[in-house]
């Protein structure tokens, strides 16, 4: 070994005698790292700006198709733009009236509500009474059932001060005993769940608003932006690839997110059949419900079944209905998921089960509830920019959801005897 080779410094070891990575890619790596890091909290500071502005940028993509068919029809792009915003707007206010009949019967209702929440309560407290008188005698044995509870309903103080209070003696009189006073110090929560709401409020319909009139203004301009795009290539191969990567984009969202909302609305079309089958109340709203959190895989279906059972659990005295009506969303949701949405989803279009689970997860800790919905439209334009960026190529295999191809031996993993033999 010559001296530059002892010099030379091994980073990581090898067994067959590769070159070992060298410190410059290691740097590389580590720039890298730090970047993503600022990205991602890039994205979470910066949400309210660019939650609106994705969510835009994916309908766009969307309403792309309904505008070129409008076009062919004479009709101009701002017409287009207008019909689809307020389309939009309309589509929620329907909603938004179609759920007020139930949201107003159940704030009619909400004495009795509470009285029967709390009568359910009791109920299943005394079923588990048992395991109480166990946790009990649990605390008794470790010593921890020492300190006196509080009663229920009460919050326990933040602080607590205490002291004597001494009054003079006047002339003549005899002196007055001291008194002992204790001053409690609780401090109540500055604002209710109501006034956060309220508080709320604004920045979500100002959110909107923004998200529609981006969506208008980019329907309006046209191809615009997608010859901006095309124009800053230099190639015209590289103008063609540019082209047929955001023709593609366009395509993918459209039919995925077309597909989708179709599955979707059958879905919770027959979700609120099953709950008025089984009596429960307001089914429209289970309706509703299913079909907006159907568009977040996985947790979605999961958080609808325990939203279900809950309440069939504070409906029904037994405990067997509120078990099949959990039972019955779940069954629904699977059946959706296993065997309807692979049906009619396009296989190009499904991606990796893991990778949507994990991309679901991240994108809930950086933008909550929407960052759920467009988790899986993003991760379809990333899929479509990976197999168009020669670079990524590996990278949208491994976001793919089919089965990789078999493995073959290559001609360096043959052994070396029967390379010889064969040359």
């Amino acid at each position: 070994m010559t001296p530059d080779e002892n010099r030379r410094p091994h980073m990581f070891p090898s067994s067959d005698g590769a070159a070992r990575p060298s410190v410059g890619t290691v740097a590389n790596w580590a720039v890298i790292g730090i970047f993503l890091i600022l990205l991602f909290g890039f994205f979470a500071q910066a949400r309210n700006f660019l939650m609106p502005v994705t969510l835009a940028i994916l309908l766009f993509f969307v309403f792309i198709p309904f505008r070129r068919l409008m076009e062919r029809l004479g009709v101009s792009a701002t017409v287009t733009a207008a019909i689809v915003s307020l389309g939009l707007v309309v589509s929620v206010v329907v909603i938004g009236f179609l759920v007020s009949g139930p949201v107003n019967r159940l704030i009619e209702n909400a004495p009795q509500i509470s009285t029967r929440l709390e009568q359910r309560l009791t109920e299943i407290r005394q079923n588990f009474r048992g395991i109480e008188r166990a946790a009990e005698k649990l605390d008794e044995i470790t010593g921890g059932g020492d300190s006196p509870e509080a009663p229920p309903g009460t919050l326990a103080p933040d602080a607590t001060l205490t002291g004597t209070l001494s009054s003079p003696a006047s002339p003549g009189q005899p002196a007055q005993p001291d008194q002992k006073i204790e001053v409690q110090v609780q401090t109540t929560p500055e604002t209710s769940t109501l006034a956060s709401v309220l508080n709320l409020g604004p920045a979500f319909v100002g959110q909107i608003i923004f998200t529609l009139f981006l969506l208008f203004f980019l329907i309006s301009s046209g191809d615009l932006i997608y010859l901006k795009i095309v124009q800053s290539f230099d190639t015209m191969r590289e103008k063609r690839a540019a082209y047929m990567a955001l023709r593609e984009i366009e395509d993918s969202l459209g039919t995925y997110l077309g597909a989708i909302t179709l599955i979707n609305a059958c879905l919770g079309v027959t979700v609120g059949l099953a709950m008025w089958v089984w009596g429960m109340p307001s089914p429209f709203l289970f309706g509703l419900m299913a079909f907006l959190l159907n568009y977040v895989p996985y947790l979605g279906s999961v958080t609808g079944v325990i939203i279900a059972a809950l309440i069939a659990l504070f409906v029904y005295d037994d405990l067997f209905t509120p078990l099949m009506v959990g039972l019955t969303y779940l069954a629904l949701t699977s059946l959706e998921g296993q065997l309807i949405t692979p049906f009619f989803v396009s296989r190009r279009l499904q991606l990796n089960t893991v990778v949507v689970f994990l991309t679901v997860a991240l994108w809930a800790w950086l933008w909550s509830v929407l960052g759920m919905i467009v988790a899986v439209p993003v991760l379809v334009v990333i899929r479509v920019l990976a197999e168009h960026i020669p670079g990524l190529n590996k990278f949208g295999n491994f976001l793919a959801g089919e089965a990789p191809p078999a493995l073959e031996d290559d001609d360096e993993d043959e052994a070396p005897d029967q390379a010889a033999g064969r040359a």
